[in-house]
């Protein structure tokens, strides 16, 4: 082969670097002096002691030259995996042979101090993970000892009983067990992690849950949060980084890290973790190790929330015992701050109290109400309460066919009328459901922390549309979180769009119709003093409204369990899907909630 190319020694180091950038190592050789035996497994092992996935060469400058040899310095600049950029001035030593400039290669082209047998290594570590805290400042999530529980797919004889056991006993969803078995990179003898528990909890369950064949448990460190289940969805998790996480998250991440895999943890995955940092060194034959460069790393930062540890334990022990999906959010009526989270099952990833859109059914109707009182009624507004009403040539009835007659604005809001309303939505004027709707946050985006598409209101295409709107159906969705702030926003007369970050700006905000709010409270109390949540009338200073959603196309159809409701400040909303009428299932979920927020705040005083 003929060794070189045209030009001077800056030319030829040019191409030279161009070829090394690219990796081809064929183009390299080809302009050497003579090739070392071990130049391929030199740069090979060069590039995976320190993990360099790129270079680039910059900066070429002659710095010596005679007839016979040259010197060329150059500005190397070596990208590391899950570290950055390390920037190395090095040189090329060049022979003239004949009329061409070839290299003369030797290990100081990776680094000037680089002799024949040395090694480079490096080093990486993450620093401490900064904690997520409550609303007063203190840790919500702290270093501890959990137990995995999980599946080794070889191990498994029967399947309907590995899922069933880890339902019954975790709330794990079997699909997720059929996920894991089906997954196309599932080994025999890989362990797929389902779920963590902590070490009393494992205790609870493992008599019944290591007798099944396949099922598993490994001990591991992890985030704890105050109580087992506290908040899961919403802080989150961590765990080693999985490919789409690692994906999304670029550097300086790689394979292996430790990283939040869901919930606040992954959303504010880089202020939590910081940066690593890290060494470059040269082994020397000798075994003296020289530090070539260090990468400063910085700490995590903890990010405040606006959860307050008493509501949030109250709204998990509002729910211990559900076995159906439900949700539990409360809000502060004068800021929209979130102050406790929960959804149900935890062994589930969706985060059903942000994230599920359902029919508000008839918690809607405080939407409903507001356009009303705008409008000029009155609580004592005479109002009819027949069985049946038509709108738009649909037929509409009232839940389980009741009837009150004649009645008043009040009587017909406190025991949920439907036909009521949809007679005075009738005469609402052009827009103004629409408008209330907006005043209640329906159609504004707004930036929670976490993903929650809000809630809507579309326009209603006919007076069939707008009927059902009016109640809550038909076209109408929203977030338990949504509806908790739609309660929030009576209290004070202003919507505020709801937040998890304590430091995060405040979002939208829209203002109630005046003198609207001190009406609507009053229609709440009678809800719970007179109607369809009057099993709650002991527990003072609660208003609120009830709502049975009706959803899918079933014969009678399948409903949804909705209370929302305002107190002290708070605005919560209590949701149980499927769980059927909302006065008998959401409303004593409702009371244990504020049972259990009043002990605590009992015992604080």
């Amino acid at each position: 082969m003929r060794r070189g190319v045209s030009g001077g020694p800056e030319d030829v180091a040019r191409v030279y670097l161009e070829a090394w950038a690219r990796n081809d190592l064929v183009a390299q050789r080809g302009m050497l002096v003579e090739v070392p035996a071990d130049f391929d497994a030199q740069h090979a092992k060069w590039r995976q002691a320190l993990g360099i996935v790129a270079s680039r060469f910059e900066e070429l400058h002659l710095e010596s030259e005679d007839d016979v040899a040259a010197v060329v310095t150059f500005h190397g600049v070596h990208t590391l995996r899950g570290l950055g950029d390390w920037e190395v001035a090095s040189r090329l030593r060049f022979e003239r042979r004949g009329n061409r400039w070839v290299a003369r290669w030797t290990p100081e082209v990776f680094h000037p101090e680089a002799r024949a047998g040395d090694t480079f290594t490096r080093l990486r570590a993450w620093g401490p993970r900064a904690a997520l805290l409550d609303a007063a400042g203190a840790p919500l999530t702290v270093p501890g000892e959990v137990i995995s529980i999980g599946l080794y797919p070889g191990r498994v004889r029967d399947v309907t009983a590995v899922a069933q056991a880890l339902q019954t006993q975790l709330g794990v969803d079997p699909a997720r067990v059929q996920a894991a078995l089906r997954s196309t990179g599932a080994q025999p003898e890989q362990f797929f992690a389902l779920i963590d528990v902590r070490p009393e909890r494992y205790q609870q369950v493992r008599p019944v849950l290591a007798p099944v064949p396949g099922i598993f448990f490994r001990k591991k460190t992890a985030r704890l949060t105050p109580a087992e289940g506290f908040a899961a969805h919403t802080l989150g998790r961590v765990g080693e980084v999985t490919a789409e996480a690692l994906q999304a998250l670029g550097h300086p991440y790689q394979a292996g890290d430790l990283v939040g895999l869901s919930g606040l943890e992954r959303a504010q995955e880089r202020t939590l973790a910081g940066s690593p940092s890290g060494e470059v060194r040269l082994v020397h034959r000798s075994g003296e190790s020289v530090l070539l460069h260090r990468f400063d790393g910085a700490p995590g930062t903890p990010v405040r929330t606006t959860l307050r540890r008493e509501v949030q334990a109250a709204a998990e022990a509002a729910l211990l015992d559900v076995t159906q999906p439900a949700a539990l959010v409360a809000v502060d009526t004068a800021t929209g701050e979130v102050l406790a989270v929960a959804s149900r099952p935890l062994g589930e990833a969706l985060h059903r109290a942000l994230t599920g859109r359902y029919p508000p059914g008839s918690t809607f109707k405080v939407v409903t109400a507001e356009a009303l009182l705008a409008s000029g009624l009155k609580p004592d507004t005479r109002a009819d309460c027949p069985v049946e009403a038509t709108a738009g040539r649909r037929r509409f009835r009232n839940f389980e066919s009741e009837a009150f007659g004649a009645s008043t604005l009040r009587q017909v809001f406190a025991l949920s009328c439907n036909t009521a309303f949809i007679q005075l939505s009738a005469r609402l004027g052009r827009g103004a459901l629409e408008d209330a709707a907006r005043r209640f946050g329906f159609g504004v985006r707004y930036d929670v922390g976490l993903p929650s598409p809000g809630a809507t209101f579309p326009e209603p295409q006919d007076d069939a549309d707008r009927a059902a709107a009016s109640m809550g159906q038909g076209r109408v969705l929203a977030t338990p979180l949504h509806m908790a702030t739609v309660a929030a926003a009576v209290d004070t007369g202003r919507w505020h769009a709801p937040r998890l970050l304590a430091d995060a700006e405040a979002g939208p905000e829209e203002s109630l119709r005046p003198g609207t709010p001190e009406a609507l409270r009053n229609l709440m109390r009678a809800v719970v003093m007179e109607g369809t949540a009057k099993s709650a009338a002991g527990v003072q200073g609660l208003m609120g409204k009830t709502g049975t959603a009706e959803f899918g196309t079933a014969v009678p159809p399948e409903t949804h369990a909705w209370f929302i409701g305002l107190r002290g400040g708070i605005g919560f909303a209590v949701f149980v899907e499927g769980g059927g009428v909302g006065g008998r299932v959401a409303v004593p979920l409702a009371m244990r909630f504020l049972q259990e927020l009043d002990a605590a705040q009992s015992s604080a005083r």
